[in-house]
Order: C-alpha cells, then structure tokens, then sequence
C-alpha cells in the first residue's frame, strides 16, 4: 500500500510535524498516526468551525466548566463536568468518539446543519489516534523550517541534477513510478522561455541552443533568458496580481490614478534580481529607511494600490478604514499564505488568531498619512533620466553655493552686521531703525543728543525758533536697496511740524550725474544730488495724540506722541517714497537732513527707517522667533544655519551667490515630472490614532484599545524593532518566520510547475492542504533564505532540474492516478496567462515593441459603448504608433472594465490581492483568437512575415510554424497546412 511504503521510507518523521498530501486510502493498522496529516484535516473541517479557536462561537461543555475546544491538546483533555473530549488510550471514555459514533441524533456530531457526517474511514482514523495517545502536534506551516537531508536514491533510471531531483525521485519511488523521458531540446527551449520571460525564443536563440553541445548547455540558456530585461517584465506580472495593482481606484465611479511608477519600480526590482527581503522592506516600509531613496519611496505604493472613493457624500474615514484593512489582509496573504481577514469581524475560526490579534496588526498600518482623498496625497514626483542628470546637476551646483555662502557668513563682518540685524528682526516691523553715533549728529541749537532703543533723544535746550539737524549713519546690514524713508517725530510740549526732509549717500566713491543747476566745483568732481523724497503716506492713524506710556516715562504731557504733522489728526508717522531706488554699498553712509521752522515746537525724540518697499523685510518664520531668542551660544547648529540662510536674502554682500541661488531654485521648478505617484508616509507624532477593537468590524463600534503587535502564534517581532511599518517588515522577513521563505518558493514552484507543493498556496493554514513534498517545500524554504533571498537562484534551481526537464507527455494512466502532475511523473503543462497569449501572438508576428516602462498604453479594444457607473466611458481611443504593441504588462488596467481579452483569459480585475489566477477553457477564448482586433492584426503581420520568406509554400509555412511552436513541422503538419491554406484561397 502506498501509506505503507511512505511509513516504511520514513517520509513523515513525526519530528518534521509536517503532512503530505496523500490519496483517500486506509491507514494501515500497523502504521502509527500522524496527527498532521491524518487528523489535523478532519477536525479542521468538521469540528473547528464550533470547537475551535473562537471562543465566542465554541459550542458544547458548559459556561461553567468550559467550552468543548478541539484545537488545541489542553483543551481536548478539558474536563467538561465529569467527562473529557479526548481520554489517552481510551476512545470509549473519549466524548469526541462518542459524539461522532452515537445514534442519538441530538447528540450526533457534526449536526447535520453544520456539515456532513463522518465516514467510517475517518472514525477509523480518529479511534485510532485515541488509541495512540490523542497526540497533537503544532501545525506544520507554524514550525521554523530546518533544512531537512538530501535523500539518498538507490533506484535505477533516475536523473538527479540537483537536490531537487532527489526529493521529487524519493517520492516516486514510494510511488513505485518512474521518471518521464527528458523533453528535446526545442521543447525545452520553448518551454524555459515562456517560463522565465514570458515570451517564445527567438529563432536566433533556438539555433543557438541546439548547436551547443557542451555540458551545461541548458543551464547557460537559462541564464540568458533570467538576464532578459523581458523576465522583469514577465515576473513582474505574478507581483501586480499580488500587490492589486490598477490604473484606476476602484468603486462605482473608479477614477483612473498614475501609480504606474511602481509597476516600474517592480520590473527593475526583477531585473536587478533584488534580494527579496530587501524588495520586502521597501514596499512595506521603504519610507522608514534612514534616508529612503526615490525608489525605496515608490516601492511603498504597494500599500496604496488599495482603492479610494471620491464619490460625493462618501465618509472619508469608512474608506480609509477600509484600506487599512485591506493592508493588514494583503500582507498576510501575500507574505504568510495565511487568510487573515476572518478575524476582522471574529477570532478566527479555524487558525490560532485572535479578533484582538488582527487589530494589532491594523495598528502597525493605521498612523499613514492617506486619507481617502480624491488627489492621492501623500504623492512624490517622478523624473526622466534625462531630468534626474539636469537636477542632480543643479542640486550639486546649488548645494555648493550654500556652502560657501554659509563659510562666507560666518566671517566677523557678517557676523556683526547679522547680530544687529537680528536685534531689528525682533522689532517684526519690516523697517531698518537707523542708530547713529551722537558724535556723527549735530544741530543748530547745539542739543546734545543721546542713543537708545527707541531712537534719538535730544537732551537740553532745543528753543530755537529755526533748527536744523544732520545726522549721519551707518545702514544697517540687509537694506541693500532703499526705496523708503520712514520718519517719526515726538514732539517735546506740543505738536512738531517738518519743513523739508534731505538724504544722500556720503563716504563713498559713488558718483552719480551732474544735475542741469549743479554748481562747478574747482575739483570737477561730480556733486551728489539730494534726493527727493515723494509721495508721502500715511501707515497708521492715532486720532489723539495722547500717549499712554509716554516713552520718558513722562505721562502727564498730553502733547506727547509721535508725530510730524502739527494736524491733530494726522498719521503719527509717515513714509517717503523715494523717487528712484537707492542702492546703498556696504559700508556707505547715509546722510540726513532734518529742517524745521516753526516757534515753540521742539523735537524731544526723532526715529528713522529705512525699507525697501519693493521688497520689505518679511515677518519672522515662527520658527525663527524662539532661535532669535536665545543666545548665539545656545543655538543648536541646524538652527544657525536655518538663521544664516534667512539672513543671507537681506545681506547685501550675498547678492551674487542669491541671484545665482534663485535662478537655480526657478530653473528646478521648471523641471515638470513626469508623474506623480502616491506613496505611504506616517502621520506626524501629534496626530498619531488610536487603535480599537471593531465589533463585528464596524469602524463605528469600537471596542477596547490596542498596541501595535503581530499574532502570538508566530516568532515575536525582532529585537530592536519598533512595532511600525519597519518593524513587521523585519519580522515578515526574519529567518525564525514560519511561513514566509515557504510561501514564496511555493509560489514560484506553482508558476513553473503548475501547481504548487501547497496547493493552496492563499493559504498554508488549518483549511489549506497539505503539501505534497514537505521536506522538498522545506529545503527550498531554507536555500532560498541562505543564498540572500535570491529569487533568479532559486528559479534557476527550479527550471534546471530533471524534474522540469522531463517530457509532458502522459499516458491515460498516469493522467487518470495523478492529473494535476503533484508527484512529478512528467514535465509541467498548463495554459499560460492571459499577457502571454497576447504577447506571444505579437511575438511570433514581429509586432512586438520592446519598448519598456512609462505610462500606461491602450492597444486596440472593441467598442463596447460602456460607462463606469457614475464616471466617463470605459472605451478609448488606441494608442499611437508602436505603443499599441507594448507587452500586456503596460495595458491600462481599469478595475470596473479590465482589458476585455485579457478577462476572457482569467485576468482578474485586481480590485483586492490575487494570490492565484483560475485557470478556465471556454469558447469565449476561442472567441477572442478569432475576432479580437489584436489576433486579426497579428495574424496579418505574421502571414506577412511568412510571405516574404523565400522558397516555396512549404518552406514559408515551415518558417511560421516554427515561428510559433518553436520547432520543425512534420511533412504531415505542412500537408495540413497546405489543405487549410488551400481551401480558405479558393474560399475567398
């Protein structure tokens, strides 16, 4: 008997806890139970479903003493008041046996309600792993995989080529099969080339591989096809179906979107032949890197592949909940094989995951930044190489700049001049106070003068009827360009009127023109002119001028505001606008005039400003206001040079460096990217949510509060890790991890094989099926992780061995026992998918374009007439030139109307992660070959191709058919083909 041989080959070391997919056939009585593969299946489908996991739904026992659990060992041995589900050695004691054997039909299990009875078989079973102790052992799946020992094979007519070979060998012979006949040469090629790039070989290729007769020949064709930029593309298709990737968000009206560029990111990942944990961690948390790249950024668009509803009325927090549900299942699934989503609504019926346990995991997903909203933000640009080349080139250029501007502001004669600047940037007022040295003021009345904050004050007797005043100053650092004066004037007992107001530059080699009147000087150089000053405007209006905190500290002159106009209610200052702009040169001076001639109207305090109005001096960044605070000593280095860039626009000996600065800055904007594509980011930290248990998984129905975390039945997430987007990344890839390396080898043997090891390759828990080579899955498992997690290895291993190699043909017999090819009798077939149809077709036809990456293309569609609900049409117009020949993998993919050819051959619309495509036969794909406009252009180029190929009929349809199947015709063949040819000319 077959059980018999594996017990007797030692397939299932009760050790390994792992099963194996075996055919209905009775244990042998002399062949000891193995929980996994023999009862584990039977409990998880008969009794879980109320005697599981979930501990609101578990049935039988008492509140008192416990509900009836199968699922576990400890609460099989429960005591249920006076009885146990399952007693050691004795299945007559046991309620299990009892309860699946009695013939009261209120008693029978499972009710008849909950699923069909048990057959004698399973009782069989199930009695007689009571007998044996009732031994339960953890679920295969949840146990690290340890790289198990490369079977010896004794048996003649076995081809072993790598390790693989071994295990599959090991399991034919306790099979009592033998291997199939390797493939020719031409199939082989044919086959590796669909395989690992999507596409046929090429006749130059095939030629190539026949004529090499050196060892190793299929191995270094191999290789040429993994280093094929068409294997990105062809991989990268399986990761969109994964990643639930569209050109569109989904829901009634299904807007397009441009995420396109990860689809990209995605195809170079392939063809670099990235490491999987690092492509992991990109996607998942790429932004958390320290200093994420552009890519490392795009890749987290696998997140926001998730769908938007812009619909009015809409609640924008349903679907950005949603979302994050749907992160927290894509990940499982796509990472864990593991149907995660159950737990949602409930603790998971089946597996050991509880509802508290899947919201820890929505923790980790619930502080991103997107909020459902109709523009995709959080969205980073992209650019062409060409404009990558040109910014990286002016970034360079710029940051240079920066550099040695900062160097040149930290010199003393900047510092000084910044350190008086500041000290006016508190003012907040926009205007240079101008601070003269009382040495460098003087005025007729012979008032000495003194210095303060708030301007000039005159000290003593300033009686005189008439006076003038000179004052000569410095500029302050920054003005750079005056084009306005500000005057303020306090008067000493009663309001002070101004009779003329003159400024000019003086100290300076500036010269300007000789005015028409100007007088000769015996030195014929030029006079500076004074100029005029015009337009004056009132800034602020003070009906009395009343001062309440009189600036001496004298609050009982009522006369004591500031003011320049003798008019009560008159502004209490006012502004001069030059008449042309004053470009005043550091270290230049300006001279005042100062003119009045009115009695008994004395100046107590005067202040000037100077402004340029064109450009005033903007109000302090918040951030700056506590930086302008403290002391020079106490800043931190990021924030003195957040200060020197601000200083540096208003400091006029920076000026080349800014011009040059702001071209930079105005030529970098006037790069447009090529597209914009939504990424995940995280909240900042004064905005991070709270997450809550949702009853029945209703956001509006909030239970108790959670932590981030991941399900108990699994390694805890690595030290050192944070329990963040980064954090679970860390741990999906973790060596300790169960299920990841399982899942994606057995990933990767379904697309090469056919069907996975774990048939069930969405899902590796109670509900999935067995593998059918456990410790092959394992070793796989285990190589994969040691060599880097690299994926073109492992293919490589896959696709080299004699077990891929073997011929498909298959006799009745063989096809009648094993069908769908799980003991590796023969070499794989199976239909290829829905792109390879269509890009075969323009393959073998010349149409092709290579052409990769960018937006997506439209190739030709019939006119279906069809709308979105509630959004535009659904048909478009073709793409232009070669773009409608791109590979599949370009085509827009709308989710309310995916490319209709494609569909007809089991694409799916991609609105939630498909872990495995169907695989159908209909008329509608014969359908399709014959009537859609693709095939009929197709086949006109190919019969095109065939035509200008010289010789004879025969030799022209020879070249075509080995176009397509990549092999000689028989003369039978080309006879079949002349008929047909034949008969279809005379027909038309």
């Amino acid at each position: 008997m077959i059980r018999d041989l594996i017990s007797k080959l030692s397939l299932f070391p009760r050790s390994t806890a792992v099963g194996v997919l075996v055919f209905a056939l009775p244990v042998a009585a002399e062949e000891a139970i193995d929980f996994n593969r023999d009862i584990r299946p039977i409990l998880s489908e008969n009794c879980f479903k109320c005697h599981g996991p979930d501990e609101n739904k578990r049935k039988g026992g008492s509140r008192k003493t416990g509900r009836l659990r199968l699922d576990t060992e400890q609460g099989s041995r429960m005591d249920l008041g006076g009885y146990t589900a399952v007693v050691p050695g004795n299945p007559e004691e046991s309620e299990l046996f009892y309860l699946i054997t009695t013939e009261d039909e209120d008693d029978r299990m499972p009710q008849l309600e909950e699923g069909k009875r048990l057959n004698e078989s399973e009782i069989a079973l199930l009695k007689q792993w009571i007998e044996e102790g009732g031994i339960y052992d953890g679920h295969w799946a949840y146990q690290k995989p340890v790289r198990p020992s490369v079977p010896e094979i004794e048996a003649k007519g076995f081809t072993l080529v790598n390790p693989i070979d071994h295990f599959a060998a090991q399991r034919l012979v306790s099979e009592n099969l033998a291997q199939s006949p390797e493939a020719d040469r031409n199939a082989l090629a044919r086959r590796a080339a669909l395989d690992l790039t999507g596409l046929p070989p090429t006749p130059e290729e095939v030629e190539a591989f026949l004529a090499d007769n050196k060892s190793g020949a299929f191995e270094r064709y191999v290789q040429n096809l993994l280093d094929k930029p068409a294997y990105g593309e062809h991989w990268a298709r399986m990761w969109l179906d994964l990643a639930r990737y569209a050109d569109s968000a989904g829901y009634a009206d299904d807007p397009l979107r441009t995420i396109w560029g990860f689809r990209d990111y995605v195809i170079r990942s392939f063809n670099e032949n990235k490491p999987f944990d690092q492509f992991t961690i990109e996607q998942i948390a790429g932004d958390l890197l320290e200093n994420p790249s552009i890519d490392q950024l795009v890749a987290t668009a696998f997140h926001r592949n998730t769908k938007t509803n812009s619909e009015g009325g809409t609640n924008d927090e349903e679907f950005r909940n949603e979302a994050v549900v749907d992160r927290v299942n894509t990940t499982m699934a796509v990472w864990m094989g593991t149907t995660i989503d159950c737990a949602q609504c409930h603790t998971h019926k089946y597996d050991p995951i509880t509802q508290e346990e899947y919201f820890k995991m929505f923790a980790i997903f619930n502080n991103s930044s997107d909020e459902d909203r109709k523009d995709e933000k959080p969205l980073i640009p992209l650019y062409t190489d060409a404009q990558n080349k040109e910014k990286a080139k002016l970034e360079t250029e710029f940051a240079t700049l920066e550099n040695d501007l900062k160097k040149k502001l930290r010199e003393s004669a900047h510092q000084q001049r910044r350190w008086k600047w500041e000290e006016e940037l508190m003012e907040g007022d926009g205007w240079r106070v101008l601070r003269p040295s009382p040495a460098d003021m003087t005025a007729d009345s012979k008032a000495p003068f003194t210095i303060d904050d708030q301007g000039v004050i005159l000290v003593g007797d300033n009686s005189a009827p008439r006076d003038n005043y000179t004052i000569n100053t410095e500029v302050p650092a920054g003005a750079g360009t005056i084009t306005g004066i500000r005057l303020e004037v306090q008067a000493h007992d009663q309001l002070w009127v101004l009779n003329e107001f003159e400024v000019r530059l003086i100290g300076t080699e500036q010269e300007e023109e000789e005015p028409a009147d100007a007088e000769e000087e015996g030195d014929s150089k030029k006079k500076i002119p004074h100029l005029k000053l015009t337009n004056p405007s009132a800034s602020f209006e003070q009906e009395w001028y009343v001062a309440k905190d009189v600036l001496d500290g004298n609050t009982g002159d009522r006369f004591t505001g500031w003011a320049v106009n003798g008019n009560l209610h008159a502004p209490n200052e006012t502004v001069f606008e030059l008449e042309k702009p004053l470009d005043v040169p550091e270290g230049a001076k300006l001279q005042f005039k100062l003119y009045h001639n009115f009695p008994n109207r004395k100046i107590k305090r005067f202040r000037i400003s100077v402004s340029n109005l064109a450009k005033p001096m903007p109000a302090i960044p918040k951030e700056l206001i506590p930086v302008l605070g403290k002391k020079v000593t106490q800043r931190t280095p990021r924030e003195e040079d957040t200060l020197l860039n601000f200083f540096a626009q208003y400091d006029p000996g920076s000026k080349t460096e800014l011009t040059r600065i702001t071209e930079i800055k105005k030529k970098l904007d006037e790069i447009e990217p090529l597209t914009m594509v939504p990424v995940m980011q995280e909240v900042s930290k004064n905005r991070l949510r709270t997450t809550h248990i949702q009853y029945r998984g209703s956001f509006l129905d909030l239970g108790p509060e959670v932590s981030p975390g991941t399900p108990s039945v699994f390694q805890p997430l690595p030290k050192d890790s944070k329990p963040n987007r980064l954090g679970l990344a860390h741990w999906l890839i973790d060596h300790n991890n169960p299920l990841t390396a399982r899942v994606v080898a057995n990933r990767y043997w379904e697309a090469i094989f056919g069907m996975g090891i774990v048939p069930t390759s969405e899902d590796f828990g109670s509900q999935g099926e067995a593998p059918s080579h456990p410790e092959l899955l394992d070793w796989l498992a285990v190589e994969l992780m040691e060599s880097g997690w690299d994926l073109k290895h492992l293919l490589k291993l896959m696709v080299s061995s004699a077990a891929y190699r073997q011929s498909s043909k298959v006799t009745p017999e063989l096809y009648g026992r094993d069908p769908d090819n799980q003991l590796l009798a023969r070499g794989p077939r199976f239909r290829i998918s829905a792109e390879m149809v269509r890009d075969q077709a323009l393959a073998v036809s010349g149409l092709l374009s290579t052409t990769m990456f960018g937006p997506p293309v439209k190739p030709p569609q019939p006119e279906l007439g069809l709308k979105a609900a509630f959004g535009g049409e659904t048909d478009w117009k073709t793409s232009d030139g070669e773009d409608k020949y791109r590979r599949g993998i370009y085509t827009s993919w709308r989710r309310t109307n995916p490319y209709p050819s494609m569909v007809a051959f089991d694409a799916p619309n991609r609105e939630f992660c498909t872990i495995r495509r169907d695989r159908t036969n209909t008329p509608l794909q014969a359908l399709v070959t014959l009537n859609d406009p693709v095939y009929i252009e197709a086949s006109q180029a190919l019969g095109r191709r065939m035509e200008a190929f010289e010789g004879a009929f025969e030799d022209k349809a020879a070249f075509g058919f080995q176009l397509c199947l990549t092999r000689a015709p028989s003369d039978k063949e080309v006879a079949a083909l002349a008929k047909l040819f034949q008969a279809i000319q005379s027909r038309y």
